[in-house]
């Protein structure tokens, strides 16, 4: 009976290891298009301003749009003016990707947006495009951008209650 107890214990022990994997290490996610109506930098941890002005840099929309978060001292700060390229930033309200998704929808109706590509780290990619995707009727596509390996021991544990959270609890826009 420990024995298989154990065989159990371990069978569970490496589905979720893999689950954790497949789902937040390495998404699968589809390739990035030539163009889309615009980028959005979700906030949060990791590199994300470096992936996002490669992108402008690319040409790959008219449009990028920045989610900030409020500084100490009230300031926001928001990515550099790019030459043909507008500029936007906001700082969603409630500050979590719920409220990125919100504003996204109503900023994506008033502009006529029909694609965007988001940028996160790859522990938020699925759970992101989940969000935004319920509110923007759009094709959503994910870029992702590096993040420093001691976030992943926090980043893991928590993307895998939100992610619960966004697939049981909070299923609507």
């Amino acid at each position: 009976m420990r024995r298989k107890l154990a065989v159990v214990a371990v069978l569970a022990v490496v589905l979720f290891g893999v689950a954790t994997v497949r789902i937040f290490v390495a998404p699968d996610l589809p390739p990035l298009p030539a163009h889309v109506d615009a980028i959005i930098e979700l906030a949060g941890p990791g590199i994300r301003d470096a992936a996002t002005m490669a992108l402008v840099h690319q040409g790959r929309a008219p449009v990028v749009v920045q989610s900030t978060t409020q500084l100490e001292d009230g300031k926001h700060t928001c990515l550099p003016a790019t030459p043909d390229v507008e500029v936007l930033c906001f700082n969603p309200k409630p500050g979590t990707t719920r409220g990125e998704a919100h504003y996204i929808a109503a900023t994506a109706a008033q502009r006529h947006w029909k694609s965007i590509i988001i940028v996160t780290t790859p522990d938020h990619a699925l759970r992101a495009r989940l969000r935004i995707g319920r509110c923007f009727p759009g094709t959503v596509y994910v870029a992702e951008s590096p993040l420093p390996w001691l976030y992943w021991f926090r980043q893991i544990p928590y993307q895998w209650a939100a992610s619960v959270k966004a697939l049981a609890f909070q299923t609507a826009c």
